[in-house]
């Protein structure tokens, strides 16, 4: 039986590389996980309100179908949070997800005809190109300067066509962790709003921040068509809940993409009400969980780069947000970034992902790793990532 050609290319580089562990761990060897970027599995969790939440919901009998657009309730308090950044938007302008990427896949099978292209910034988190291709469309890389965490503007202007649609921007980024600031995002408004292109702007790690304060494109979005992919997997811990939204901004070139998407949205039925209810706790209950996470993640940000910084032959840009550092490969000993991730696994038992799984134009020469574990274990690692460059 046939298979699709758009499934059969599809790759996921952060999870495909896990096979290969699989087998490492079959001969005896430890691995040290530093791929996935999942703060439960580190053992960070949601607090005790927001799992008495999900509890009391399932116990209170909320275990039907919610409306398709999702809780009514919960839409009203990411509103909120989302006005809070710079928009002014209401409980209609939401949409709620299972998680981000079904929010991603949604916007992109709603805007990309065959054909088309879509500007993402290189290198980028791999369902991004992933959702283009299944559909039709065609990735298209941009340049970012990685140690000032500004996008290429002229790379970006010389790329758009007459088939470009959207730019998706990630701030902070996965996997560099890149920042962009409130001049770069307003450039980038200019240049959509010039060339009559959606923004789709993912803010996933918007408050896991370490050195500046976050901006989201919600205050420099004016009436321009931003689209805003937003969840609770990392800020708020709840990564296997799978729960995430979109917010449209008040754009009158909007209204069709908000009138036909939410018919997606019906198709899948619901999202899990449970989870909602638990995420509306999460939102409305104590934040502190939060700072002291991000405040961790920081400790941890300063050790990775300080000791990747210290290898001869590697070189780190210092992650702005998220839990994700992406090191240079400057050793040229290696045939490619691909052979450096898989003989590292072999010889270290250190599983990071290869910088090509990101895009091949901006990501290959470097790899990625999460600095989620603990201190303990992201030093061992460390320690054996230079042993095996310098051997």
């Amino acid at each position: 039986m046939k298979v699709s050609k758009k499934v059969v290319g599809v790759e996921y580089a952060i999870r495909d590389i896990v096979v290969a562990a699989r087998k490492v761990e079959q001969t005896g060897m430890n691995v040290d996980y530093l791929n996935i970027g999942d703060p439960v599995q580190f053992g960070f969790q949601p607090p005790d309100n927001v799992k008495q939440a999900l509890i009391d919901a399932i116990k209170n009998g909320e275990n039907y179908y919610s409306t398709s657009e999702g809780l009514l309730e919960l839409r009203e308090e990411i509103a909120k949070k989302e006005n809070a950044k710079g928009l002014s938007i209401t409980a209609d302008d939401i949409l709620i997800t299972n998680g981000v990427s079904e929010g991603l896949d949604m916007v992109i099978s709603s805007i990309v005809e065959e054909g088309d292209e879509v500007l993402l910034p290189g290198p980028y988190y791999p369902p991004y190109a992933s959702y283009v291709r299944l559909h039709g469309g065609i990735p298209v890389e941009f340049s970012v300067d990685l140690n000032n965490s500004t996008p290429d503007f002229d790379d970006i202007k010389s790329k758009i066509t007459s088939k470009t649609v959207a730019i998706c921007l990630i701030s902070p980024n996965n996997p560099t962790g890149v920042v962009f600031n409130e001049n770069a995002l307003k450039e980038l408004v200019n240049i959509a709003n010039e060339n009559n292109l959606y923004i789709i702007c993912d803010e996933i790690y918007d408050q896991i921040i370490f050195d500046d304060k976050f901006v989201g494109i919600g205050k420099v979005a004016g009436d321009s068509p931003v689209i805003i992919l937003n969840g609770f997997s990392k800020v708020h811990l709840m990564s296997g809940w799978r729960i995430g939204y979109i917010a449209f901004n008040h754009s009158p070139q909007l209204e069709a993409l908000r009138e036909h998407l939410p018919k997606l949205a019906r198709v899948r039925i619901a999202t899990s009400l449970p989870v909602q209810h638990a995420a509306l706790e999460s939102l409305r209950g104590p934040q502190n969980y939060i700072h002291d996470f991000v405040s961790e993640m920081k400790k941890h940000r300063d050790l990775v780069v300080k000791r990747l910084n210290e290898i001869p032959g590697l070189s780190c840009s210092n992650p702005k947000g998220a839990f994700y550092a992406f090191p240079k490969i400057e050793d040229n000993r290696f045939g490619s970034d691909k052979e450096f991730v898989t003989k590292l696994l072999e010889s270290k038992g250190v599983l990071t992902v290869h910088g090509s799984g990101f895009g091949k134009q901006y990501g290959s020469g470097h790899f990625r790793l999460v600095y989620l574990p603990t201190i303990e274990i992201l030093d061992s690692a460390m320690n054996k990532i230079e042993e095996f460059v310098t051997q």
